[in-house]
């Protein structure tokens, strides 16, 4: 039996909780502590106000000046007993008669002194009783002197009182929470309600962006940044399948076109089939560009290799036809990790654009600098204007489509280029020659150890 699924609480009900139960933890220990505190501060006090009361009497003992009855202290101490030897009542104050005896603790001749809280005398509250001996001698005369225990320390009101406060601000302190974070979360939800809205008709919103530099601005900017390469991204597909359906429809056309005019004219079989093969040629080279496009980023990185990338570029230049002098100059020892064929691709393509663009020669140079190897096709032709140095890696861009089509160009060289080499974790730019134009790409090198690995293995 499948149970439903809970909602959870949102993450304002959270927060406020989370306050409201902090608040709790916080507040009720320390209401007990406060309530202990001032207790202990309250006693203290009357005992401090009992004994100066009591040493006053005890020096009028000793004096021989004892009033009775004795007059109670002005701090509130009213209870005072003068008991002599024998346990005889010598002096009291007027509230102290009628009561049996304040406390029967004796001090002993080296303390004096001694405090203690008495609650035995009926109908009364307890009391915080001071016992004073007035001398040394065993014979000598006590002084009691104390009064009743504030309602403070006899009833348990004041903890209830303090528990109740602490409760009223832990709710109010949720209250607060709730308030704040909402108002807080308030850009979140302006958020969340525009990215709700966004659909594919209507990815060029954005979210509104708060003032300030705080974690929401940050996450309002970083969404609209998401939400501009979303939309470039949706763009570049657009315009790649408009331009895909032209690059493929152009060479289909042209085989119907051809297989149409076989039809109607016998004699000129021959001529429109090897029209029609060379339109069939075109339109493999694309449709293999393009599952190469989709293959570069999948290939799973174990399969990549430690490639000398002289070597290859060494190799890849050999097997090329002479139609223009290329100059190769290769350093020892550079190796990067990668797919083979991707590379020798990437090579071959950038050598193809070379020798179409190029006036007399092409060279080649793979050199190391620092930890990148650095591969440079060059070409003497014409230099590439500064907005076109981007552009022309886009997929089916052509500066001269003309002379690419004639050349056999299927506008997805530079592009394969440009997503083998950034899947490689490396660059490619184009650069000013002198003359014409550089393509440098920039690899990561593979360090000595890590290039050892599969030889030890």
């Amino acid at each position: 039996m499948l149970l439903p699924r809970l909602r959870s609480p949102s993450l304002r009900a959270r927060l406020t909780l989370i306050a409201t139960g902090a608040a709790v933890f916080v507040l009720i220990p320390l209401a007990i502590a406060v309530n202990v505190v001032v207790r202990h501060a309250v006693a203290d006090r009357i005992w401090d106000q009992s004994l100066d009361a009591a040493t006053r009497v005890a020096a009028q003992v000793r004096d021989g000046r004892l009033p009775n009855p004795v007059p109670a202290d002005p701090t509130g101490v009213d209870l005072i007993e003068v008991v002599g030897p024998g346990g005889r009542l010598e002096a009291s104050s007027v509230p102290a008669r009628g009561l049996h005896r304040l406390s029967m603790l004796q001090p002993d001749s080296d303390t004096r002194v001694t405090q203690t809280t008495s609650c035995s005398m009926p109908h009364r509250d307890c009391l915080l009783v001071t016992a004073v001996r007035v001398s040394d001698s065993p014979a000598s005369e006590i002084v009691y002197a104390g009064r009743s225990a504030p309602t403070i320390l006899t009833t348990p009101l004041p903890e209830v009182e303090m528990m109740l406060v602490a409760v009223v601000l832990a709710f109010l302190t949720g209250w607060v929470a709730w308030k704040a974070t909402g108002r807080a979360l308030r850009p979140v939800e302006a958020i969340r309600s525009e990215l709700a809205e966004i659909t594919p008709q209507t990815i060029d919103s954005r979210v509104p962006e708060p003032p300030g530099d705080d974690e929401i601005a940050r996450l309002a900017r970083t969404a609209n940044d998401a939400l501009e390469r979303l939309d470039r991204s949706i763009q570049m597909q657009r315009q790649f399948a408009a331009d895909a359906s032209h690059e493929l429809l152009t060479p289909i056309a042209g085989i119907r076109a051809q297989l149409e005019g076989a039809r109607l004219h016998p004699q000129d079989t021959a001529e429109a089939v090897d029209a029609a093969l060379r339109d069939t040629e075109r339109l493999e080279s694309i449709v293999a560009d393009l599952l190469l496009l989709a293959r570069v980023r999948t290939v799973p990185e174990a399969a990549r290799e430690d490639v000398d990338l002289g070597a290859l570029v060494a190799a890849e230049v050999a097997h090329r036809s002479e139609r223009l002098p290329t100059r190769l100059r290769t350093a020892p020892g550079v190796t990067v990790r990668a797919l083979r064929g991707q590379l020798c691709r990437v090579v071959a393509n950038l050598l193809d654009n070379a020798e179409r663009h190029a006036l007399t020669k092409v060279c080649v140079e793979v050199a190391q600098t620092g930890d990148e190897a650095v591969l440079c096709v060059i070409n003497d032709g014409d230099p590439i204007p500064a907005e076109d140095r981007e552009r022309i890696f886009e997929r089916f861009y052509r500066r001269d489509a003309a002379r690419s089509r004639i050349h056999g160009g299927t506008g997805l060289g530079l592009a394969i280029a440009r997503e083998v080499v950034e899947a490689h974790a490396g660059t490619i730019r184009v650069e000013d020659g002198e003359p014409g134009v550089r393509f440098v790409i920039r690899l990561p090198l593979v360090h000595d150890e890590v290039a050892a690995q599969p030889q030890a293995r």
